[in-house]
């Protein structure tokens, strides 16, 4: 038997971004936001309310990075979604982030966080916070790689548990995609 919940942001797993943006003086800002995913080839969308920091930076500078929180800076990654960029100028600095500008888009790369996507927005609607950007790169730090490629095991990302409010690390693999389904044909 199912229980009803009725209308809910309940999904799992959702996953946990820190949206990295520079102001117009240069100044490194970050966010956590949680209503993301990947929206077509090579393009992000994520929720990022008109009052943020961030929003009024990605209208300036139209480019962020996205990096993905993990399970070794949980603090990190939840005070940058606590503490408002408009009245903390110091939150970076707080949450022991140092950053360095990406090579690719005019936002900077948190280098405690080993994995991020640099994007340049290609929208951004006022009335509903919704973003879309472009990938440009992936960057990943050699720390996090398994024979040349990103391993979610060393990587270690947290999604967000709506329902509990709770981070959770990802965990083992428990298939192969496009393979264990054609034991079905």
């Amino acid at each position: 038997m199912r229980k009803n919940f009725g209308k809910q942001t309940y999904v799992y797993p959702m996953p946990v971004f820190i949206i990295g943006t520079y102001d117009e003086n240069g100044n490194a800002n970050a966010m956590n936001a949680a209503w993301g995913g990947i929206h077509d080839d090579y393009q992000i969308a994520i929720c990022v309310a008109p009052n943020h920091k961030t929003a009024k930076n990605l209208l300036i500078k139209k480019a962020f990075t996205v990096s993905i929180a993990d399970a070794n800076h949980v603090a990190e990654c939840d005070y940058v979604g606590i503490a408002s960029g408009n009245s903390e100028p110091d939150k970076m600095k707080k949450a022991g982030f140092t950053v360095t500008k990406s090579e690719f888009v005019d936002a900077p790369i948190i280098n405690e966080l080993p994995m991020a996507l640099e994007c340049e927005m290609i929208s951004y609607d006022e009335s509903t916070g919704c973003m879309v950007g472009k990938i440009v790169n992936v960057s990943a730090d050699e720390s996090v790689l398994t024979d040349g490629k990103i391993d979610p095991a060393k990587l270690q990302p947290i999604t967000y548990d709506s329902v509990n409010h709770t981070y959770i690390k990802l965990g083992e693999v428990v298939g192969k995609a496009f393979s264990d389904g054609n034991k079905l044909k």
